[in-house]
């Protein structure tokens, strides 16, 4: 039978609230190696993870190993940028445990395999990932802590909070929020990816970053050098980004830029009846 990342995330954090609840210590953020290590005993698992070792290994992210007949070895680069992705990778892993070690009897994984949720288009490395975001950062808790609106620094504070990367935290609102948000990291003037809210999506507010080369717009934020960070929310035509919107329709555009990686995050928030399909796509649509 075919389990579910969602339910299986969820069925760990249920026994975690109430083991928090009952020893009184920090519910957040999830020990992965600790409860990788206890998961077995937990499940009944025969099965079990016995080690979880750092590796470093370059272009490899994480892995889960069998070793011997009934043993597992988790593995994940130490070398890694934060100890946020460094918990989202073993957790990852730990997805790849309890989803899908009956298929095979070793999992190898690069960063190209995390932290895009797409469970349709990204099969086994998609339900890890799903699994991942659901164990880190429950939905229950999650919408407890975005409140009002959205900005880069409430996504941070919840980033914080989980002990996540803000990607990661921004890619979790952005799986279930009603509003009509794009997330895009983009370097040297052209988009790297970009991930929509479902009803951003359903009204045409997406980038075809796997099919072609998207450029960012010039009259954007995120192509002024001259603004290094706009945390809040400037407000600016949405035809910058989606030259069909209405003339009149705003669009408000957060940004982070990080040295370190030299890209940039941007945040875009549609107004929820903003629809912006070109012409074209509207008569299909019809």
């Amino acid at each position: 039978m075919k389990l579910s990342p969602a339910k299986e995330a969820n069925r760990i954090s249920q026994i975690l609230d109430v083991f928090h609840l009952t020893h009184g210590e920090d519910r957040y953020p999830v020990d992965v190696a600790k409860l990788a290590l206890d998961c077995a005993d937990l499940f009944q698992f025969t099965d079990p993870i016995t080690e979880v070792e750092a590796a470093d290994i370059k272009g490899f992210e994480g892995g889960l190993f069998k070793t011997g007949l009934d043993r597992w070895t988790m593995l994940y680069n130490n070398t890694l940028s934060s100890p946020g992705r460094i918990r989202f990778t073993q957790a990852h892993e730990l997805g790849h445990y309890i989803l899908h070690r009956a298929l095979r009897a070793s999992f190898e994984c690069t960063s190209d395999d995390m932290l895009e949720w797409s469970e349709q288009e990204k099969g086994i490395e998609g339900e890890a990932d799903k699994f991942a975001s659901y164990l880190l950062m429950p939905l229950h808790d999650f919408r407890t802590q975005v409140t009002d609106t959205i900005t880069l620094d409430m996504l941070g504070h919840c980033a914080e909070r989980y002990g996540v990367s803000l990607t990661a935290a921004t890619l979790q609102w952005l799986s279930y929020t009603e509003e009509k948000a794009i997330l895009i990291l983009s370097r040297d003037g052209f988009m790297d990816w970009a991930w929509s809210s479902d009803p951003a999506h359903k009204s045409g507010a997406f980038f075809a970053t796997r099919r072609k080369t998207v450029a960012i717009p010039e009259k954007s934020l995120a192509a002024n050098a001259a603004i290094r960070h706009e945390r809040l929310g400037a407000t600016i035509a949405a035809t910058t980004w989606f030259p069909h919107a209405d003339a009149a329709t705003p669009l408000r555009e957060m940004k982070l830029s990080t040295e370190q990686y030299d890209s940039t995050l941007s945040l875009l928030i549609l107004p929820r009846s903003a629809e912006v399909w070109a012409p074209r796509e509207l008569s299909r649509r019809g």
